[in-house]
């Protein structure tokens, strides 16, 4: 039985016509199930390099099927994560704002429809589903928790006029116990607040690792009337009096603005608040149910610091985490449902490693795709890559590090990531500024052989195994200014434990790092820039390792270092533009009293996300069918060497920003 489990918009990567709500339809991926066990999985933002895509997950569906060896027809189930109704009136609303798109008021004809348009195949009706949003969340963590029995909470920003419920697992069957309103979305309160720090949606996190430079006493009763505490473990939070009350109370900040002690204040003020309501909840339905379990979805599950408290209440006996529980993770609890439904249901085990994506090909294959950058890279093979990748890192060096197939979900857990020495103080400032370009404050994860864990950390009791950074938890205090690099200021860490059975070749390069330093832990950060997704592929691995400031690569057997690449190395690279991108020549108001026309390529729907660029590179773009060398397009555009020069290092800051790509040539590789 093959279940197919779809997330994400309803647009094609290079379309840009579908304005629907920006709390849904975004985080796309698909995950295959056989028989209750995933086979593939992975975010459409890992293959489209679109930062919480919201377009249809075609490639994450072509990935899922190639994985399998089969096609679409072999398909017995494919379920989109969310109802139907909720789908149908998504549909409606935009047809009614934008009518002069063609849009069917029908969800499972509307999918039906790009099915076929990306595939190529004809799918019967009655194989197309629509599930709960949230009990598909549910289900994700639930079906993968190995437990027989839990409470569930799945809270979210909304989907499916909800932000949440509540509910009982019993072997493979879910009972809902209370459901929470769209207007009492934890999810928004916590979006809502952020937006007067100069932080949006997907920024949540960033809000999480400032709260702890805070104090929340100051804010404490301006934010207790947000929201209020009631019996039976019901609240209500007041989303229409955030925004008045923070305008009298605070100092507003714009995005890029300095944070003062103010910011940090209500950062703290809002994640007390958080934690109050979610314990709130879940004392009384631990109470009235005796569970002593829980599991927890939906992306309000992504506040590790809420997680690391409930872990140290002792609340619950276990705690599961669902590793994607944003609504990529949705994808999976769909397929796990309908799989469930024929009789399939995922085995009672709890999950220990994501590692469901694409795998980065053979020896021969990476070797090629590295060779193919001779000018840029210097690339050596060796049979001892963890031993030699731990040389690098305790001499100071920060690397990427990529192996095997990718991780599904937003952390990176040991084969797309950036590693270094956890103990300089100075490594988590030099990464954040000269690699990841982000603020100052944020923090950075440990990974820790797992039978090391308790010497370096504070664990609770009956804990061992923190196999996907869902948790922060306490840095012994004998351990905290020796591990300066991923000690956040109160003294904790979300902290991933590694395991030799489920990541061997992670596990290799910590020990090795173990017996050169005596320390069984490596700084580990996702694989990217601040203006892209983790990496995936080699080729995402290469273009971020060459702009940013990292001192080495690994990927699979071979050891990369940078050469300093020549104009002539530069122009011999061919240059294309990514699908979601566009050139737009317009009339602009470039003063009060004086317009010009201005050049921009824009990676959205409008210029809110539009980069100005020279004219002559603006011709050059233009000149660009599929792909075209370099070199020959400056030749077009002119022979001075100044201006070729300035062209490349203009086109090389879009590169960096991945509004362009530059690779070798196709058509030279052949």
């Amino acid at each position: 039985m093959l279940c197919l489990g779809v997330s994400g918009g309803l647009d094609k990567v290079h379309e840009n016509p579908l304005a629907l709500p920006n709390t849904f339809l975004h985080d796309g991926a698909a995950v295959l199930v056989r028989d209750g066990r995933v086979i593939a999985a992975v975010e459409e933002e890992r293959l489209n390099r679109i930062k919480h895509s919201n377009k249809f997950p075609s490639s994450s569906i072509q990935y899922c099927l190639a994985s399998a060896g089969i096609q679409l027809s072999d398909i017995d189930r494919i379920a989109f994560y969310a109802t139907e109704a909720y789908c149908n009136v998504m549909l409606e609303r935009l047809f009614l704002s934008q009518p002069n798109i063609s849009v069917p008021v029908d969800a499972k004809l509307f999918l039906r429809n790009l099915l076929m348009q990306e595939f190529g195949t004809e799918i019967d009706p009655s194989r197309v589903s629509f599930v709960s949003h949230h009990l598909a969340h549910a289900v994700s963590a639930f079906a993968m928790s190995g437990f027989e029995q839990s409470l569930i909470l799945a809270v979210d920003g909304g989907g499916d006029f909800l932000s949440g419920l509540l509910a009982l697992g019993s072997g493979t069957e879910i009972t809902q116990l209370a459901t929470f309103a769209e207007h009492n979305s934890l999810g928004l309160f916590y979006l809502e607040t952020i937006r007067y720090l100069g932080y949006g949606l997907f920024d949540e996190y960033k809000v999480m690792g400032l709260a702890p430079y805070g104090d929340p006493a100051p804010y404490r009763g301006l934010f207790e009337q947000f929201y209020q505490l009631s019996a039976n473990g019901e609240y209500r939070v007041y989303l229409d009096r955030i925004g008045p009350t923070l305008l009298r109370s605070i100092q507003v900040r714009r995005k890029g603005m300095p944070f003062t002690q103010q910011h940090r204040d209500v950062g703290a003020s809002l994640q007390e608040a958080l934690e109050r309501i979610v314990f709130h909840i879940l004392r009384h339905h631990r109470e009235v149910t005796g569970m002593k379990r829980l599991c927890i979805a939906g992306g309000v599950a992504h506040n590790c610091t809420m997680n690391g408290k409930l872990l140290y209440s002792g609340l619950f006996e276990d705690i599961f985490v669902q590793p994607a529980a944003h609504d990529a993770g949705c994808a999976l609890g769909a397929a796990l449902m309908m799989s469930n439904d024929f009789g399939r249901p995922a085995p009672r085990e709890r999950l220990q490693e994501v590692y469901w994506g694409p795998d980065l090909g053979s020896d021969l294959v990476v070797e090629q795709e590295l060779n193919a950058w001779a000018g840029h890279l210097h690339v050596e093979r060796s049979d001892d890559v963890a031993g030699r990748a731990a040389d690098w890192m305790a001499n100071g060096a920060v690397i990427g590090w990529v192996q095997g197939r990718s991780e599904f979900g937003p952390r990176a857990l040991g084969n797309r990531s950036i590693l270094a020495d956890p103990r300089p103080a100075a490594n988590k400032d030099r990464i954040n500024a000269m690699v990841k370009k982000r603020e100052g404050y944020r923090p950075f994860a440990p990974s820790v052989l797992e039978d090391d864990a308790r010497e370096f950390f504070d664990l609770p009791e009956g804990t061992r195994e923190f196999p996907f950074m869902n948790f922060v938890v306490r840095v012994r205090d004998s351990k905290r200014a020796f591990l300066g690099a991923i000690t956040h200021i109160d003294g904790t860490a979300r902290l991933q434990t590694v395991s030799r059975k489920t990541n061997p070749a992670y596990w290799e390069v910590i020990n090795a790092f173990k017996k050169r330093t005596g320390i069984p832990i490596l700084l580990n950060t996702s694989f990217n820039n601040n203006a892209e997704p983790i990496v995936d592929s080699v080729a995402d691995a290469i273009a971020t390792f060459l702009t940013t400031e990292l001192d080495g690569l690994v990927v699979g057997p071979f050891l990369v270092k940078k050469r300093p690449a020549t104009q002539e190395h530069w122009t011999a690279l061919a240059v294309s533009l990514p699908p979601y991108a566009s050139l737009y020549r317009v009339r602009a108001h470039t003063a009060r009293d004086r317009q010009e026309t201005v050049c921009e390529i824009r990676t959205g729907g409008s210029n809110c996300d539009s980069v100005r660029i020279s004219h002559e590179l603006f011709d050059l773009l233009m000149l660009i069918e599929g792909e075209a060398v370099l070199g020959h397009l400056l030749d077009t555009i002119t022979p001075e060497q100044t201006r070729r020069e300035a062209l490349v290092k203009e086109l090389r800051g879009l590169w960096e920003q991945r509004r362009v790509r530059l690779h070798p040539s196709r058509a030279l590789s052949r």
